[in-house]
Order: C-alpha cells, then sequence, then structure tokens
C-alpha cells in the first residue's frame, strides 16, 4: 500500500519548557497525518461521520527515539498495515533529518451510530 508524507513546522506552543516536543503532541501529529492520507486517497472523514460512521483510536503504541525541537521541521511517514473486516491498522513513523524520532502504530475502529464497532464501508476500502 501507498506511503504518506507530511511535513510540519514545529512551534514554540508544541514543546515544553525545555524546547523539545511535549511527548502527547506526537498523538496530534500523527492524527494530522492520517487525516492527509485520507483525504489524498479521496476519504473525506467528515462526509463519512455525517452519515454516522466514525474511525476511533482503538489502540496506540509509540516509541519514542530522539528528540524534536523547536523551529525544527519533521517528515511524517504513514502507511496502512492492514485492512480488516472492522479495524484499520497504520504504521507511522516521524523522521527529522532522516533520524528517526518517533515509531507509531495505531489501530482505528469504524463505528456506527451509538459507538458499535460496524463493517469498513466497501467504498472506502476500494479508495485504500
Amino acid at each position: 500500500m501507498d506511503a504518506f508524507f507530511l511535513e510540519k513546522k514545529i512551534y514554540y506552543h508544541d514543546t515544553d519548557c525545555g524546547g523539545v516536543v511535549y511527548y502527547a503532541n506526537y498523538l496530534k501529529y500523527l492524527e494530522e497525518a492520517r487525516t492527509e492520507f485520507f483525504l489524498s486517497k479521496g476519504i473525506v472523514l467528515k462526509k463519512w461521520a455525517d452519515t454516522g460512521i466514525h474511525f476511533v483510536v482503538a489502540r496506540v503504541e509509540i516509541d519514542y527515539k530522539s528528540p524534536v525541537r523547536y523551529q525544527e521541521t519533521i517528515k511524517i511517514l504513514t502507511k496502512i498495515k492492514s485492512v480488516g473486516r472492522v479495524a484499520l491498522e497504520f504504521s507511522q513513523e516521524i523522521t527529522k533529518d532522516s533520524v528517526l524520532a518517533v515509531k507509531a502504530h495505531t489501530t482505528l475502529v469504524c463505528v456506527g451510530k451509538g459507538f458499535k464497532p460496524v463493517r469498513i464501508p466497501d467504498e472506502i476500502k476500494t479508495l485504500l
């Protein structure tokens, strides 16, 4: 499956008092990259949410490898590891100057009304 890359500049509000990216902010960066990944495939999550279909994070595994600092630029690699009946597994890496900073695996589950798992629509699977 295709790899998707997103570049992002680090701003002061992203960092802790030491000028290093606050660890929880990486989750936001990973989410932004997944959202842009979907958009690059023609999948508009807002459109699906309006029909009652949502993708929710069920699991995140993240390894922090090296720090990223204020005013540096990161590159976020996003790939789909697997597409199941109700779940999508993503593999993501954040690098800075080709140095691995973060490695993450995220599982999204497709849910419907009442946030109960539902089958991923065929239209989405086709676009992936």
